[in-house]
């Protein structure tokens, strides 16, 4: 029999909310306002294993991504103000040192050559963007260190980084399909699909095609364009060649913006033929960047989003966040990757590469429900096993470094530009 103990989160300081924006692209200063790079201490095979668990992250502080970098690197202080305030990581306080995926692997290697050289980080949270991780993933294996991105879907990462690479967000495998379901319940079934030439992209665009097919769906065409191009009209004229009755645009803020730039220039905009698309697109600055001089031109886009808080699903940390008037994409995600990673880390004893590394699983599935640092540490302290809750999910399927179930939010764009959940059942894929 389970003993279930839910804990209130501590509350946080004034102002929490401001923390990441206020911090500039070279920032390393760890939560509490200390010098990272001072405090991160060497050990493993890098000289950093002291029992002082140093945190690194690669959150998108420039580049495509840029735009969401709050919605990610907030809940990740949120979760080590909460560690914190429990009582640190094996008696000492949690350090971050704050690093920039640039949204690109050139940026990224640099920014993570700095942080386990340098700065001597134990363990990652990051990076964002699928692209990215796919570059740097024989990294964290090659050099032991356990890594956690709350946002990187793309399925060719799945059973990847050699036990070191972990992802709190479903992997498109699962959001393929929900997108598929959310285009035909439209009763669409004519559908072209655009997107990013990247493995983002291509992988999803060949979940979504297949998954459209299986329930009936004819894709009258699947384009790949440059998302550094510059001109996207040809990519544009073939989906509209194609006569779909519905269009998915998969990309990321600017480029996608481009594309929906394109097509409303070519009379096939959101006032001319549905349009879906997935998270990539799915932000606040969205319509500014399509058009800041007209908001409404990209009303009525829709989408799916890993659910920002899944039905079912209890943690204090979502009205936590909430009152941070921050976007919630993939902030969730982000809070479980460091809870998770400090809890292997504390149930195994070391901040060792390899120990958390082995123990960051175990923590889903043992005896005791927890939804908070505290609660889990205390079952840890009594020597008992623990399932952790998280805010995310609910963890009750977990397959070896990712969720084995996908929940998903619908959202669409009004005419003020702005995204909001719509008032329909969430989709959930298994």
């Amino acid at each position: 029999m389970r003993r279930v103990q839910w804990k209130g989160l501590v509350v946080v300081v004034a102002g929490l909310a401001l923390f990441a924006g206020a911090c500039s692209s070279d920032s390393e200063g760890g939560s509490d306002g200390s010098s990272t790079t001072e405090a991160a201490s060497g050990g493993a095979d890098r000289g950093n294993v002291d029992r002082g668990l140093v945190l690194g992250t690669l959150v998108p502080q420039s580049g495509d991504l840029s735009v969401i970098v709050d919605s990610l690197q907030t809940p990740i202080n949120i979760a080590v103000e909460e560690i914190n305030a429990a009582g640190g990581v094996l008696g000492q306080p949690v350090k971050v040192v704050q690093g920039d995926d640039g949204t690109n692997p050139n940026v990224a290697q640099t920014t993570y050559a700095k942080l386990i050289t340098t700065d001597k980080v134990d363990a990652i949270i990051g990076p964002a963007p699928s692209g990215v991780a796919s570059k740097l993933v024989d990294s964290f294996e090659t050099d032991q260190v356990p890594t956690c991105s709350g946002s990187t879907t793309a399925a060719n990462l799945t059973g990847q980084g050699g036990g070191y690479f972990f992802r709190t967000a479903p992997p498109d495998k699962l959001q393929g399909p929900a997108l598929a379901q959310l285009i035909t319940g439209d009763n669409y079934s004519k559908v072209a699909i655009i997107a990013r030439n990247d493995d983002y992209g291509k992988g999803f665009s060949e979940l979504l095609g297949t998954a459209l097919e299986d329930s009936g769906a004819e894709v009258t065409t699947t384009v790949l364009y440059n998302p550094e191009g510059s001109n996207f009209d040809a990519d544009v004229q073939k989906v509209v060649d194609s006569s779909p009755d519905a269009v998915a645009v998969i990309g990321f803020n600017d480029d996608g913006a481009k594309i929906i730039s394109t097509m409303i220039g070519q009379g096939a905009g959101p006032s001319d033929i549905p349009i879906y698309t997935a998270d990539g697109m799915k932000s606040s600055s969205f319509a500014e960047t399509v058009d800041p001089a007209d908001p409404s031109k990209i009303s009525g886009i829709k989408g799916t989003a890993p659910a920002a808080a899944p039905a079912g699903v209890e943690s204090p940390f979502t009205a936590e966040f909430a009152a941070t008037g921050i976007d919630t994409i993939f902030s969730s995600y982000y809070y479980d990757c460091t809870i998770l990673m400090a809890l292997a880390a504390e149930s195994g004893g070391s901040d060792a590469g390899p120990d958390i590394a082995k123990n960051f699983a175990t923590n889903l599935e043992g005896d005791n429900d927890c939804n908070t640092y505290a609660a889990c540490l205390a079952f840890l302290n009594d020597g008992e096993t623990i399932h952790y809750r998280g805010a995310s999910s609910a963890f009750d399927k977990w397959d070896v470094m990712e969720p084995g179930t996908g929940v998903y939010d619908v959202w669409a764009y009004g005419d003020d530009g702005s995204d909001s959940t719509l008032d329909v059942a969430q989709i959930e894929i298994s």
